[in-house]
């Protein structure tokens, strides 16, 4: 894989990897970094916009175990009322910021539906392994959030 152009996202993903090698379940990275490890992976070009942190979905014992481990704060961003965690985790140390949910939700009209991603695809980023649903489930999770951002990163893919 061709590792994405910013040294933000890669110093970021890095430590991504390395917080998350003893956790014990699955966890993948979703929005607009996972975006950019698919374009990257296959030499898509492409543009998965501005990565301004990077969300990963994990396990409700891992968040815990990460709350143990590293300074987390439980403070998710105000204006994005349409999402829901059971638990946050924002970890502030990387270039960029890391956002750990479980039980994350979205709200469609006026329910909330989870967003649990089924497929996990690994990219290998260096010495490190990271994990992302496949191309087609990230494009529609993108798609369900509905955001403008997230439309254009869905055909960014979908190309």
């Amino acid at each position: 894989m061709t590792p994405p152009n910013d040294p933000d996202l890669v110093a970021t993903l890095q430590a991504l990897a390395k917080v998350m090698q003893d956790t014990r379940d699955d966890w993948w990275i979703i929005g607009s970094a996972a975006v950019a490890l698919h374009l990257c992976e296959k030499d898509l070009g492409g543009d998965p916009g501005t990565v301004a942190d990077v969300d990963v979905i994990t396990s409700r014992r891992d968040l815990d175990g990460l709350y143990e481990a590293r300074p987390l704060t439980d403070s998710p961003e105000d204006g994005k009322p349409m999402f829901l965690s059971e638990k946050f985790g924002r970890w502030s140390e990387p270039p960029l910021d890391l956002e750990f949910m479980t039980g994350l939700k979205l709200r469609v009209g006026n329910e909330w539906e989870p967003v649990q991603p089924i497929t996990r695809v690994p990219a290998k980023l260096g010495e490190h392994t990271l994990f992302m649903p496949d191309k087609r489930e990230l494009i529609e999770i993108l798609t369900r959030f509905g955001r403008e951002k997230d439309l254009r990163r869905a055909a960014s893919l979908a190309q």
